[in-house]
C-alpha cells in the first residue's frame, strides 16, 4: 500500500519541470520541454487547445520531435505519429525489502560525471535502455560499473516530481550480463534517493518481462499502465 500521494506521478514531466528541473527548461506559452541536449521530453496541460499545440511546435521547431512520454492528449491530425510503446509506472515500496539483508554500501560502484559522457552514450547506443542525450547526466545522480576500466553497466537519476525520483538508464553491456548489476546498481540508487525522504519509481516496458520481474523482487510495484508517444510536428 502506498504511503505517499502519487498524483504528481500522473505528469511527471510537467511536475519535474516545474520543480526541481526548472533550471532544465524551455516553455512558451503553456508549453514546455527539457533542453534538448538534457532531454526529449515535452509537456502540454491535461486538456490542451489548439493555440497550446501551436505554442509546442513553435517550441520544437518546423518537424520537430515531440516526446511526450506518457501524456494523454492527442495532438492535432497533422502531427505525424512516430511511436507508441505500451509501458508500466512501477513505485518502490518501503515494505518492499522485508526480510532481505540491508544493503551496504557497494565500493565497486563510480559515481559518473562528465567526463565519463562519451562512454554513457555508446553504453545506451547499444543497449537502448531509453533516451540518453550528451547532458542527461545532469537530471541527477548517475552510477557505474567498470570491468578492466571499460563502463559495462549504468543506471541513474531522471524525472523527480516533487517528493519522488525515478531510475532510468538501467542499462548493461551484453557481455557483462548476468552477474547481478543492475540489482546492485538500483539497489544503490533506491538507498540514496530514500536517505533524502524521496520515494523511487520507474516505468518499464509493458513487453519487457524480465526486467518487471527484477523490479519487483528488488520491492517495486505496480502502479498503472502507460502508453509512451512521440510525434513530428507540422
Amino acid at each position: 500500500m502506498l504511503d505517499r500521494d502519487t498524483v504528481a506521478l500522473d505528469d511527471p514531466v510537467a511536475e519535474s519541470l516545474r520543480g526541481r528541473h526548472a533550471h532544465l527548461a524551455r516553455r512558451l506559452g503553456r508549453a514546455a520541454g527539457y533542453l534538448p541536449e538534457v532531454a526529449s521530453f515535452s509537456t502540454v496541460s491535461a486538456d490542451p487547445d489548439p493555440a497550446e499545440w501551436d505554442d509546442l511546435a513553435r517550441l520544437l521547431g518546423r518537424g520537430g520531435f515531440a516526446d511526450l512520454f506518457s501524456c494523454p492528449a492527442t495532438p492535432p491530425a497533422d502531427w505525424e505519429p512516430i511511436f507508441a510503446l505500451d509501458g508500466l509506472q512501477m513505485v518502490f515500496l518501503a515494505t518492499g525489502r522485508a526480510g532481505r539483508a540491508a544493503v551496504e554500501p557497494d565500493s565497486e560502484l563510480v559515481e559518473l560525471g562528465a567526463d565519463d559522457v562519451p562512454e554513457m552514450l555508446d553504453l545506451t547506443a547499444r543497449t537502448r535502455p531509453g533516451p540518453f542525450w550528451p547532458r542527461t547526466l545532469e537530471l541527477g545522480t548517475y552510477l557505474g560499473i567498470r570491468e578492466n576500466g571499460a563502463l559495462v553497466a549504468m543506471a541513474g537519476e531522471r524525472l523527480r516530481p516533487p517528493g519522488w525520483t525515478e531510475i532510468s538508464a538501467v542499462c548493461t553491456a551484453p557481455e557483462a550480463r548476468g552477474r547481478g548489476h543492475a540489482s546492485r546498481l538500483v539497489d544503490a540508487l533506491v538507498t540514496r534517493i530514500t536517505a533524502r525522504n524521496d520515494r523511487p519509481f520507474l516505468h518499464v516496458a509493458e513487453a519487457n518481462t524480465s526486467a518487471i520481474a527484477l523490479y519487483e523482487r528488488l520491492g517495486f510495484a505496480f502502479r498503472k499502465r502507460v502508453t509512451f508517444r512521440g510525434y513530428r510536428t507540422p
